[in-house]
């Protein structure tokens, strides 16, 4: 695994055997991210019928309603799971603003606890739910 890859994984918080469900995966996603995820876990698809430990979930602004996607992605969230939400950066054809991810997520029953500059393209906020929820 190369470094960067590594320390995206880091970053991303994604432990050596995670199961990670990618959701809205499309042209436009960055393979470096699912790459880095690869590297140290299992990437599953959409129809992935099991418990996993996180979910990254491609968002752009025209995907529909984001309440409605954040509440199919808890489904099968482990308990102590993650939500990694990848929005185009602003500036960036898709650029999610960070009202509508701050509006959204308690809506769904998750709180955001950070942000990062994910790639070149690509942010990613880390949506979990609230401690006294789990």
């Amino acid at each position: 695994m190369g470094e960067n890859a590594q320390a995206l994984a880091q970053r991303l918080g994604i432990a050596p055997g995670w199961v990670v469900q990618e959701v809205g995966y499309d042209s436009d996603v960055d393979d470096s991210i699912t790459d880095a995820i690869e590297a140290v876990g299992q990437l599953v698809n959409e129809d992935y019928n099991d418990v996993v430990d996180a979910v990254l979930l491609w968002w752009r602004n025209e995907d529909g309603d984001l309440v409605d996607a954040l509440v199919d992605a808890l489904g099968p969230l482990a308990d102590e799971g993650v939500i990694w939400l990848m929005t185009p950066k602003p500036g960036r054809s898709g650029h999610v603003e960070p009202s509508d991810i701050s509006d959204a997520a308690p809506t769904s029953g998750l709180q955001a606890t950070s942000t990062i500059s994910a790639a070149a393209d690509w942010q990613g906020t880390r949506l979990v739910a609230p401690k006294s929820r789990r």
